[in-house]
């Protein structure tokens, strides 16, 4: 693909390079090579582009001249994305029902279909157009799933849970697993809290390997419009998570919790039941949330408080032990 195309295709401003250079691919800035591009969003691989042995480079429009071609843009990073697009188009998948599949007679699928080998597809489920499930994936009886769904091998759909449009489920994803409630008797015995509550998934929402969305005894639990979802993430029982979020590997979300419009948890967050957590809010890796946290808030830690206020925190803690001696010895010698 010559590099005006993909300028066009990017809305891009080549500068620096000539249009009819052919590109066979992308590749990160250090590992690219001739007949490649790359791109930088990141400040401190600045000093890369200007090594780079790369045809072109997506930069900001800002971005200072350097060697090789740029391809000036607002976004570089989303426009890396769509370059992507251009020489790695998703696989095709052939409508029709495999051999071994088992497919309920009164269940409804849309037009366009694939089902793949040893799929189960339960009774009274209903399945929107263009689906594509791939094999082993389950979707139990009385489920719900809206146009363009994807689920990938392994991925579960429990029973009576409702799923929007254009929703795509990575490996081994379980929506609509056993919301964890359990009641003590007096044998101090756990007595299991029935879950019969659906999993409510809007359009527009990824979920990635092995994450799991529980149900809950009442009510429901909720993934709204565009949320994405990172591998091995939980979501407790009677969760909502608000339009946009970004919920990033091994996050936990305990019961009855509430997340907010575009809220960032990154790694290995933890959030106590019951908890709020405001509209816009970054919550940074392995903290843990004891209490509602405001709209726009980043906070640290754990407990979670202010990012600034944890910054202190954390560069108080290598002197505690000069601290606690120097304390010792002002007290030995009164």
């Amino acid at each position: 693909m010559k590099l005006s195309q993909i300028a066009s295709a990017l809305n891009a401003r080549l500068d620096n390079g000539s249009p009819d250079t052919e590109i066979t691919g992308l590749n990160g800035i250090e590992q690219a090579g001739p007949g490649e591009i790359t791109f930088v969003a990141n400040p401190k691989y600045a000093a890369a582009a200007r090594l780079t042995k790369a045809a072109a480079v997506i930069v900001a429009e800002s971005f200072p001249a350097i060697p090789a071609a740029t391809l000036r843009v607002e976004d570089p990073y989303l426009s890396f994305a769509r370059a992507l697009e251009l020489f790695h188009q998703p696989l095709r998948y052939a409508p029709g029902v495999h051999a071994t599949a088992v497919v309920h007679p009164t269940a409804k699928i849309g037009r366009g279909a694939h089902i793949g080998p040893y799929v189960v597809v339960d009774e009274n489920v209903e399945i929107g157009a263009d689906a594509v499930l791939l094999p082993h994936v389950v979707i139990y009886r009385g489920v719900k799933i809206g146009n363009g769904f994807f689920a990938h091998a392994h991925a579960v759909v429990r029973e009576n849970c409702r799923v929007g449009n254009n929703v795509l489920l990575q490996n081994g994803v379980v929506i609509g697993s056993d919301g964890f409630g359990f009641a003590k008797n007096r044998e101090g015995r756990w007595y299991k809290i029935p879950q019969p509550a659906p999993v409510v998934i809007e359009d527009d929402v990824e979920i990635q390997a092995y994450s799991c969305i529980d149900r809950a005894s009442v009510g429901e639990t909720r993934i709204r419009r565009g949320v994405k979802i990172d591998n091995l993430v939980q979501v407790g029982h009677g969760s909502q998570v608000g339009e946009d979020a970004l919920l990033c590997s091994q996050v936990g979300l305990a019961g009855s919790t509430e997340i907010g419009n575009r809220v960032i948890l990154t790694g290995q967050v933890g959030v106590v039941g019951h908890c709020k957590i405001g509209e816009g809010a970054i919550v940074t890796p392995q903290s843990g949330v004891a209490n509602d946290v405001p709209a726009g808030a980043l906070v640290s830690g754990a407990p979670a408080v202010d990012h600034k206020l944890w910054l202190k925190y954390s560069a108080l803690l290598p002197r505690l032990p000069d601290m606690a001696r120097a304390l010792r010895a002002k007290k030995s010698k009164e």
